[in-house]
């Protein structure tokens, strides 16, 4: 078995002067094939799928105001296009066809490079850059088919807040958040959700925090949660805006601290679900940042060494343990 990706990069999803768009994929295009790993087919999610998480009625207002044409949808701004409704289908559906690859067995573990991301969006609305939560879809789709636990890692600079809604009282899904705390969309915060300890954890850090707090973070709180989870499926919200020299969030990670985070995750899942990881893009706003962080994430799943670009943070990190160990206290770890 090997390492299976899919590449949605939904080029007429686009307004102008917007972050969120095709050019962010433009130094990772041209590296997908000498990764080695098995490009899958994809084709969109159905209504029906996408409808295990969102609302008839979002996904037919989608419909309708994407026939409309070029609109913003929310202060973010969160933009659509003619095609935007079609192109946010088929990043689900290259989720979908990750994961379901995974739980086949016919790739040992995945990378859905997608969009529009997929996070922030709620049941009810669309909402931060993202149309449909393709991570939330391709969780629900695992649990239609048989599986019973599902656990969900987001280390994007932003709070899944979409995520954590689609989850907050469905005990066979776990969440946990790092992000920046004080920047879009203002959740996150460690104490939320305390009817589900352990369950759903939210890591809110200061600006700066960087490669050592994390992987500080991912022994101290990854491990324990999935280890007291123990999830059968690993599914991986990754966002390369924790970058430090994002071009819209103020966290510290260099590329290799992706590698980092992302082989120790690969790790655990090693340890704990057969190796049944898939990874989904999120955010990054720096083309660079994208193709390295997505080359650090192919790494860490072929089991290959990463070649470090040397772009480390020049900037002291931030002392984030005061925070890290709020969070050990509240869910026990």
């Amino acid at each position: 078995m090997t390492t299976a990706y899919t590449f949605v990069p939904s080029p007429s999803h686009v307004y102008p002067d917007h972050p969120e768009r095709p050019s962010r994929f433009d130094m990772l295009a041209p590296r997908l094939d000498s990764f080695g790993a098995q490009k899958l087919d994809v084709k969109p999610a159905s209504r029906d799928e996408v409808a295990r998480v969102h609302s008839l009625k979002l996904i037919e207002t989608l419909e309708q105001v994407c026939k409309e044409g070029e609109a913003i949808i929310d202060y973010a701004p969160t933009f659509v296009t003619r095609t935007s409704f079609n192109d946010a289908l088929l990043a689900s559906g290259g989720t979908l066809s990750c994961a379901r690859a995974v739980l086949s067995g016919s790739a040992r573990n995945a990378f859905a490079l997608v969009r529009p991301p997929g996070h922030h969006a709620e049941p009810d609305r669309s909402m931060g850059f993202c149309i449909f939560n393709n991570v939330a879809v391709a969780a629900r789709d695992a649990l239609a088919n048989g599986i019973k636990r599902v656990a969900i890692v987001d280390y994007d600079a932003h709070h899944g807040n979409g995520t954590q809604a689609a989850f907050v009282n469905d005990e066979q899904v776990a969440y946990l958040s790092t992000h920046q705390w004080g920047i879009y969309p203002g959740t996150g915060w460690y104490e939320e959700a305390p009817h589900a300890r352990k369950r759903i954890v939210n890591v809110p850090l200061p600006a700066g925090s960087g490669d050592k707090t994390y992987e500080r973070i991912a022994d101290e709180i990854f491990a324990p949660f999935i280890r007291s989870f123990r999830p059968e499926l690993i599914l991986v919200s990754a966002g390369f805006d924790a970058h430090w020299n994002d071009p819209i969030t103020t966290l510290g990670l260099s590329s290799a601290g992706f590698f980092m985070l992302s082989k120790k995750l690969v790790n655990l899942a090693e340890k704990y679900c057969g190796g049944k990881i898939v990874f989904v893009l999120e955010g990054g706003y720096d083309p660079v940042n994208v193709a390295n962080g997505a080359s650090a994430v192919f790494a860490a799943l072929m089991d290959k060494d990463f070649v470090d670009p040397g772009d480390a943070s020049p900037r002291k990190e931030t002392d984030a343990s005061e925070i890290i160990e709020k969070v050990c206290k509240w869910h026990g770890f």
